[in-house]
């Protein structure tokens, strides 16, 4: 990869993690409900969004970095890895969470009178972990919706 797009992929992730803290805190003090009334009926869900986003992006700096210092950026494709996974990771994360209450899973929140902490830390966990997450969501729906009819 040549520097120019190391540089834009260092500030793009960096943006996307810094901003989503931004956008958490800029929701909790109610900053967008003037402006766009209906973040009042979306704010659970992106809640999970921007955690989901968070933990994206802070796996992928990290990934960015470490592969940055051992000299192992050479690949041209893998910036496509660094761009859209932590997006992906967003959306999923807030899949995630609705799976889970959903009662799919075996998991249980615990409710908190302020905020569904524990839900928003799931959501940074699956964001962080994205891909593991998928590869057990996969492993799920093969044994879920299994041909039962084949012998």
């Amino acid at each position: 990869m040549n520097r120019s797009l190391k540089a834009l992929i260092l500030l793009y992730l960096s943006i996307l993690f810094f901003g989503s803290f931004l956008a958490v805190g800029a929701l909790w003090v109610g900053a967008f409900e003037a402006t766009f009334p209906f973040i009042s009926e979306l704010e659970i869900f992106l809640y999970y969004f921007f955690a989901g986003s968070i933990g994206g992006s802070l796996r992928h700096l990290y990934m960015f970095c470490s592969h940055y210092m051992k000299g192992e950026l050479l690949d041209y494709r893998e910036w496509i890895m660094y761009i859209f996974y932590p997006i992906f990771a967003t959306g999923t994360a807030v899949v995630s969470v609705t799976l889970i209450q959903s009662g799919l899973f075996l998991i249980e929140f615990t409710d908190f009178e302020n905020a569904p902490y524990g839900q928003i830390s799931f959501a940074f966990f699956v964001g962080f972990g994205f891909n593991r997450f998928l590869t057990k969501l996969n492993s799920v729906s093969k044994n879920l919706f299994q041909d039962t009819t084949r012998k």
